[in-house]
């Protein structure tokens, strides 16, 4: 069921976005620090985990797992703040997202103080957070019906770019959104991959303060109607 935001679409969008935003920065260094492994996109995590019957993949299987049960655990805690806060959709947003703020932040001093290292065993709780995390933003930002707009898959806007192109015979609805969309993705990657060469634990930190943005937007924005009026 989709649920009709609290704010003007636009807003909505810019939400979303930045959302968006942190997927591809949190990626980044999940990939590139932890050990090759994704903790917002699971797509590539599943067919790692097909590589669990070849011998010396060279992938990490440990952390493709924790990361694939976090995300899950964290979709079951969307699911339930979805279900019980959806009377008022501005508390539940700023429910679900202000404890993705906390999570983030949570994390950034754990790695930031070292308690949590980057190359051994303990990098798994960062792995963990960091799925649970995503997994009920993604639940969370699929109740809003904008399909281009999950925060942290891309296949389906991918598709849906080619498949109602002009090129393919389409009308192009929808074109200017999902450009945005695959581009910012992109330069949340480009932008976290290019801090992991100089930090981590701070990355983690940014990635809660935009999300803080987004919250705000869903909770001090106008609504339609003030909008409009």
């Amino acid at each position: 069921m989709a649920f009709p935001s609290p704010v003007s679409r636009r807003q909505t969008v810019t939400a979303l976005l930045l959302l968006t935003f942190t997927t591809g920065l949190i990626d980044a260094v999940s990939v590139l620090v932890l050990g090759h492994v994704f903790v917002a996109n699971m797509t590539g995590n599943v067919v790692f985990l097909g590589f669990w019957f070849v011998p010396h993949s060279g992938v990490d299987l440990t952390a493709a797992v924790v990361a694939f049960a976090g995300f899950v655990i964290g979709t079951i805690v969307g699911g339930r703040l979805a279900r019980h806060l959806d009377h008022n959709v501005r508390l539940w947003l700023t429910t679900a997202l202000g404890l993705e703020v906390v999570a983030l932040l949570a994390l950034a001093v754990l790695a930031g103080l070292g308690v949590v290292h980057y190359h051994d065993d303990s990098k798994l709780v960062l792995i963990a957070g960091l799925a649970v995390t995503f997994g009920s933003q993604n639940a969370t930002a699929r109740q809003f019906g904008i399909q281009e707009l999950s925060t942290t898959v891309l296949t389906s806007t991918i598709v849906g770019l080619g498949f109602d192109s002009r090129l393919a015979g389409g009308t192009g609805e929808g074109e200017k959104l999902r450009y945005g969309v695959v581009a910012t993705m992109l330069a949340g990657a480009a932008v976290g991959a290019t801090l992991t060469l100089f930090t981590v634990a701070p990355i983690i930190a940014l990635a809660a303060a935009i999300v803080a943005v987004s919250t705000a937007i869903f909770a001090f924005g106008p609504s339609v109607g003030e909008t409009a009026g």
